[in-house]
């Protein structure tokens, strides 16, 4: 059974994948793909970390949330 997040967690979860990508890329290859679309510390790559970080945040905030969820909806871990 699928379990529906909210909006807000979906964006959430989306962020921080996009972070991890991100971070992945600087760790593996040196290449900041925010910088090099959005330019190094602009104001866009910045609130883009910014949001990022916000992300990673409520999703470890919420995550006991949505764990409670799967077993509402009868999901088990793995």
């Amino acid at each position: 059974m699928t379990v529906k997040l909210d909006r807000l967690d979906l964006v959430a979860l989306i962020l921080v994948v996009v972070g991890g990508i991100n971070w992945g890329l600087v760790g593996l290859f040196g290449f900041d793909l925010v910088a090099v679309i959005f330019g190094e510390l602009t104001l866009i790559s910045r609130m883009i970390y910014t949001l990022v970080a916000l992300s990673a945040i409520y999703t470890a905030v919420r995550s006991p949330h949505m764990a409670h969820m799967d077993q509402r909806h009868g999901a088990h871990p793995a």
